[in-house]
C-alpha cells in the first residue's frame, strides 16, 4: 500500500468521524471509496434482500405487514457448539415454517441447512473467522468459498479485531476483501462482524468504513460471543456511518420483540437472533406487530 493510499484510507475515516459526529451520513457510496468501481448490482441485491424486509407497518396489516413480515428480518441462529444434527434439523424446520430469512450455522452444516431447506427457499448464512477472527485473511477466504460451495447464499466474517486496535487499516481492509470478494463471485451477500462492544466509537467507524472501502453488504454488531451483544446507539451510529447503500445487521441479545422493535427503530435491516420463533409469536398476539417501522433512507 503506497503512502498515496493510506492517506486517502485516512481520509475516508476522518470524514465519515466527521459525518457521525454531525449526526449525518457522508452520503457517498462505499464502492467509491479506494477507486473501485461502483456496483449496482450488488446495491441491488442488498435492497431486494433487506428493503423489501422493513414493510412492517403499524397496523400489523395490509402487504408486508405482521408476523410473517417481521420474520423475514429474522436470521434464524444456532450457532452453540454443542448443537446437534437434531437442533439444526429442529432449526431449519422451524426457518421453513416461519420464513425467516435465512438460518445461521456453522460452517459445519451448511450443507445439510442448503440440503434441508432447499424446498423452502430459505437462505443459507454461514460465519467466518468465528467467532475471534483472529485467522489469516487466506484461511478466511478459503472458509468463505467452502461455505459458498456447500450452498450457504451469506456470509458472516469477524474482522481482525486486534489489527484495527493496532491501527492496521489495510491488514483489516484485506482481511474483509478476503470474504467479500467470493461472495460477489457467486452473488452472494457479505456481512462483517465489528464486534463492537471490543471497540471505541471511533474504531466502530473506522471499522464501518472499512467494510464500505471493501465493498461488503451488511455491517454485523457482534458474534453474541462477546463481552456484549448489540445496543440501540451501536446500530445508529453503524447507519449514520454506512449511509442507506448498505445494510445494518443486529446481533447478541436481540431476545424479545419489543428488543427487536429498537432495532429496527435504530437503523437494522437485519436481525439475528435464536430466539426468533419466540418474536414472531409475540408479533401474530393482537397488536403485536404495532410500531414497527422502516428506518429512514433507502432501507
Amino acid at each position: 500500500m503506497t503512502s498515496h493510499d493510506i492517506q486517502r484510507l485516512v481520509g475516508i475515516i476522518l470524514e465519515e468521524l466527521s459525518a457521525a459526529g454531525a449526526g449525518v451520513s457522508a452520503g457517498r457510496c462505499g464502492c467509491h471509496a479506494l477507486h473501485v468501481d461502483c456496483c449496482p448490482d450488488r446495491v441491488r441485491g442488498v435492497l431486494e434482500a433487506g428493503a423489501a424486509r422493513l414493510g412492517l407497518h403499524a397496523s400489523g396489516g395490509g402487504p408486508g405487514g405482521g408476523a410473517g413480515s417481521l420474520a423475514s428480518l429474522i436470521d434464524h441462529t444456532l450457532l452453540k457448539p454443542d448443537a446437534s444434527q437434531g437442533d439444526i434439523e429442529t432449526l431449519c424446520r422451524e426457518a421453513a415454517e416461519h420464513h425467516f430469512a435465512s438460518v445461521c450455522v456453522n460452517p459445519t452444516w451448511v450443507a445439510t441447512c442448503a440440503r434441508l431447506l432447499r424446498p423452502s427457499g430459505v437462505t443459507v448464512c454461514s460465519v467466518v473467522g468465528f467467532p475471534l477472527g483472529a485467522t489469516t485473511a487466506d484461511v478466511k477466504h478459503y472458509e468463505t468459498r467452502r461455505a459458498l460451495f456447500d450452498g450457504a447464499r451469506e456470509i458472516d466474517m469477524v474482522i481482525n479485531v486486534g489489527a484495527l486496535k493496532s491501527g492496521n487499516l489495510r491488514v483489516v481492509e484485506r482481511d474483509i476483501e478476503a470474504v467479500t470478494g467470493p461472495c460477489r463471485e457467486t452473488g452472494a451477500l457479505s456481512k462483517v462482524i465489528i464486534e463492537a462492544a471490543l471497540l471505541t466509537d471511533d474504531e466502530k467507524i473506522t471499522a464501518c468504513t472499512l467494510a464500505k472501502a471493501a465493498a461488503a453488504d451488511f455491517v454485523k454488531t457482534s458474534t453474541g460471543f462477546g463481552p456484549g451483544g448489540a445496543t440501540v446507539a451501536d446500530v445508529a451510529l453503524m447507519r449514520r456511518v454506512v449511509g442507506d447503500e448498505m445494510g445494518v445487521k443486529a446481533a447478541g441479545g436481540v431476545r424479545d420483540l419489543d428488543g427487536l422493535r429498537a432495532m429496527v427503530a435504530a437503523g437494522a435491516t437485519r436481525i439475528g437472533a435464536s430466539a426468533g420463533v419466540r418474536i414472531v409469536q409475540a408479533a401474530a398476539q393482537p397488536g403485536g406487530a404495532a410500531g414497527l417501522s422502516a428506518p429512514g433512507g433507502g432501507y
